[in-house]
C-alpha cells in the first residue's frame, strides 16, 4: 500500500484516531509497527516486518511486534492472510480486496475487483447466511516464474489444494 507522503501521514493520522477511540494509547513503538505494515504492497510475515522495524528502533523485541500486530488485527486495523501453508502474512490494507498468489513463489500481490466484493452463495451450495464479506484469491504463476518455465512440482498444485479443499 505504498503512496505519497501526504497520503502516508493521512493514513497515520486515521490510525491514530482508531487507537484513540478505542482507548488505546498511542505510543511510537504503535505508530512505526503500523507505518511498517500499512506502507508495503508486499503483504510480509512478522519475521520480515520484525526485521524491517528493528532497523527503526533497535529495541524493539519480536514479542513486541507480534502482541502489537495481534492488537491490530482484533481492532480491524491490519488483515491477515495466509496462502499455501506459509507462516501468516500482515495486510496494512484494509479496503476491500482480493488477492493473488503465486504458487512457486509465495509474491502476494493486491487486486482491486469491485465486482468480487459483493459474491452472494451460488444457487444449489445449500449454504445459509448472510456473506458479510468476501475474499477471493487468485492463484497462479507470477510473469516471474511463468518465464522461469514449468517445473515439475507445479503439476500437482492443482490437485493437492482440490483435496485440502473438498475434505
Amino acid at each position: 500500500m505504498s503512496g505519497t507522503h501526504d497520503n502516508i501521514e493521512e493514513l497515520m493520522k486515521r490510525f491514530a484516531e482508531a487507537l484513540r477511540r478505542a482507548g488505546i494509547k498511542v505510543t511510537h513503538q504503535r505508530l512505526e509497527i503500523y507505518r511498517e505494515v500499512a506502507t508495503r504492497a508486499d503483504h510480509p510475515d512478522i519475521e520480515t516486518l520484525f526485521r524491517a522495524i528493528r532497523r527503526r528502533m533497535p529495541t524493539v523485541s519480536l514479542d513486541t511486534v507480534y502482541r502489537t500486530l495481534s492488537l491490530f488485527q482484533d481492532l480491524g486495523l491490519v488483515g491477515t492472510l495466509r496462502p499455501r501453508e506459509e507462516k501468516t502474512r500482515f495486510d496494512g490494507n484494509t479496503v476491500p480486496h482480493h488477492h493473488f498468489v503465486c504458487l512457486r513463489c509465495g509474491l502476494t500481490r493486491d487486486v482491486h475487483a469491485p465486482g468480487l466484493d459483493h459474491l452472494e452463495f451460488p444457487d444449489g451450495t445449500g449454504v445459509k447466511g448472510t456473506v458479510r464479506f468476501t475474499h477471493v484469491e487468485f492463484r497462479g504463476l507470477c510473469p516471474a516464474c511463468e518465464a522461469a518455465g514449468p517445473d515439475t512440482a507445479d503439476e500437482g498444485l492443482h490437485g493437492a489444494e482440490r483435496s485440502q479443499d473438498d475434505g
